[in-house]
């Protein structure tokens, strides 16, 4: 390893708390502009000169309602499949409450099936829009 690669060279995790999280919900097509506008307008998927950015996969959803349930589609004790899509967001993790607030605000469903999580920094080989710098390219340059 060169010396210019040495000083490149950069420690991949951190030991501080992560300041992005992502959020991923599942909700039905039908409803799925709705919630990708919400969490959007609550902070949700908003990188540099961007926002409102997510990624949304098809699906089908399952599930039977129980007794004590009141479900937005079907009947209590019959199995039931939607046509879903999974909306995946990232934000910042002060927003946390925030876009899940939204989140729940605009989904149909009595409980949303969601989960988040802590996504840890790119560190500083990226800038805010994602560009990676300061890494040797092939041609014997500099990437930044």
């Amino acid at each position: 390893m060169t010396t210019e690669e040495l000083r490149t060279t950069e420690e991949l995790m951190t030991t501080e708390e992560p300041r992005t999280h992502a959020l991923v919900v599942y909700v039905p097509a039908t409803h799925a502009e709705a919630v990708l506008q919400a969490l959007g307008d609550a902070g949700a998927g908003r990188f540099g000169n961007y926002s409102h950015t997510a990624f949304v996969s098809r699906g089908t959803g399952r599930f039977t309602p129980l007794p004590g349930a009141n479900p937005t589609i079907g009947e209590v004790g019959t199995p039931e499949e939607v046509d879903e899509v999974r909306v995946e967001v990232l934000y910042p993790a002060a927003e946390r409450e925030t876009v899940l607030r939204a989140m729940a605000g605009a989904h149909p469903y009595e409980v949303p099936a969601f989960h988040t999580f802590p996504v840890h920094d790119r560190g500083p080989s990226f800038d805010e829009q994602g560009r990676l710098r300061g890494r040797p390219d092939p041609a014997g340059g500099s990437s930044g």
